[in-house]
């Protein structure tokens, strides 16, 4: 057992192992959550700076459009081209917004984007004051109004505003992209290392799993060895104590058999003594009719003799009764076991009915709920059935209705379990266990018996590999609780019927 001492120390062991892989993987894991995330904050960075992008050079695009438009009109004078001036300034409101809501709390972009705003609302101040002189035939102050070079100059400034905003991003992707591979390298790095102390790891609990295996199976062989000894002393145990119990029962049958012999002389000299008794009393009836006969002859042969001769009769039958059920418990002990399948309902329905002159006239009823069939023994088990119900029946109360239930169900394990209930009498705490001996009643003696029938039970279920216990209150009835395998396991074979 000495390989055994070393199991906590190697659980504990192989716990450690097991906990510190898993906070490997953990941190790995941990890593890889958060390269993850870095990449997809990345991944966001980088969308919003090519919108930021997008928007300012459409922003730039649809205000060149709207010079364009504005420069067309004012040399041609036809309408079509204020169309696309006007196109262009209907899109700058929500280009300028979007640009705004994302750059919206940016200390280096938003300054940038306010500019861009104000130089777009003077820009287009300027092609909107140069339109106006235009429609109303001032063509030539509007063309002044372009030469003056003002517009050019307002798109200049915004075109340096973002190129600046194109700077910015960029200078910030570069700055993110390093960072990003960075924390990929660390990343890699970490997860590789993980990697090979899991595999570290798993390699050092499979060499410790491998050497208490190895000591398991060590022990499991000197264990097996150990076992079929003490199977070949038990089986030896067994015949000896069968063999022993085979003697006894020899024995009983052949006290109890030789008993009945002098135990018939006893009881056919005690008929000649009643019928010598009886011959003497005519005689000293008919010495009365002629003389006086001494008193104490008189008193000594109607009187004394009866008496004695009575007593004599009942001890002879009381021993008559107990070799016959010595004989009985013998005979039983030593019957051969014969399994079948029992219908349990019918049969103890039948034994019900057969004590039905009873309980009527008691003024009682049995009431056999339906029960879990079994394989067993047929006469044993109805002996043990009609047992209880007799039992029942003889100790029912008489201050009440009586009531005797037999219901069962089955029982996990292969067991099934029956319960024989009555409202009687009960039996009290202190002979819940002593009723189940030889020769031993509890309660009142006013009922026929030698104390037999619950040994004799407890005996039979023992024999079908059952067991029975009582549970019982004084005063308010038992119920016997018999627990029988749902098929018979033969003593002598060791295997199920």
């Amino acid at each position: 057992m000495a390989q055994f001492v070393r199991t906590p120390a190697l659980g504990r062991r192989v716990a450690g192992l097991l906990a510190l892989a898993i906070v490997l993987l953990l941190a790995v894991n941990l890593a890889v959550f958060v390269l993850i995330k870095r990449t997809a904050d990345f991944n966001d960075t980088v969308e919003e700076a090519q919108e930021v992008r997008l928007l300012s050079r459409e922003l730039l695009t649809r205000l060149v459009d709207a010079e364009t438009g504005q420069r067309g009109f004012l040399l041609t004078a036809r309408p079509e081209y204020l169309s696309i001036h006007t196109e262009a300034v209907r899109a700058l409101p929500e280009l300028m917004e979007e640009l705004g809501r994302l750059t919206g709390g940016d200390p280096d972009l938003a300054p940038r984007v306010e500019r861009i705003e104000e130089l777009s609302a003077e820009r287009l101040a300027v092609m909107e004051r140069s339109i106006a002189l235009a429609r109303t035939g001032r063509v030539g102050e509007a063309v002044s109004v372009v030469r003056l070079g003002e517009g050019k100059s307002l798109m200049d400034a915004m075109r340096t505003e973002i190129a600046a905003i194109d700077e910015i991003q960029a200078t910030r992707l570069q700055f993110q992209t390093r960072q990003s591979e960075w924390a990929g390298a660390v990343t890699v790095l970490a997860n590789a290392l993980g990697g090979l102390l899991i595999l570290v790891l798993a390699g050092v609990s499979a060499w410790l799993v491998r050497g208490y295996v190895i000591e398991i199976q060590v022990a499991r062989d000197a264990l097996d060895r150990m076992n079929a000894g003490l199977e070949n002393q038990v089986r030896d145990r067994t015949f000896e104590l069968t063999r022993a119990n085979e003697e006894i029962q020899r024995f009983a049958y052949i006290v109890s058999h030789d008993l009945r012999a002098p135990l018939v002389n006893v009881m056919g000299y005690t008929s000649e003594l009643e019928q010598a008794g009886r011959v003497i009393d005519k005689a000293i009836a008919a010495a009365e009719k002629v003389r006086k006969v001494d008193p104490e002859v008189i008193t000594a042969v109607r009187e004394d003799m009866p008496e004695a001769v009575g007593f004599i009769r009942a001890s002879t039958e009381k021993m008559d009764r107990l070799i016959n059920a010595i004989l009985k418990l013998s005979r039983e002990g030593r019957r051969n076991l014969v399994s079948e399948r029992l219908e349990m309902t019918t049969l103890t329905q039948n034994i019900a009915d057969s004590v039905r002159h009873q309980t009527q006239a008691a003024g009682a009823e049995i009431v056999v709920e339906p029960l879990p069939p079994l394989e067993s023994d047929r006469l044993s088990v109805e002996q043990v059935m009609g047992n209880l119900i007799d039992n029942a029946v003889k100790y029912l109360d008489p201050s009440r209705p009586g009531r005797i239930v037999v219901s069962g169900e089955t029982a996990p394990g292969g067991w099934v379990v029956y319960r024989v209930a009555d409202n009687g009498r009960g039996i009290s705490d202190r002979d819940h266990e002593r009723i189940f001996e030889l020769f031993r009643r509890s309660g009142r003696q006013d009922r026929p018996g030698e104390g037999l029938g619950l040994a004799f039970v407890r005996n039979s279920v023992r024999r079908l590999g059952g067991d029975i216990t009582v549970e019982s209150e004084l005063g308010k009835g038992s119920t016997f609780i018999i627990k029988f395998p749902t098929r018979l396991l033969l003593p002598a074979t060791g295997e199920y019927a």
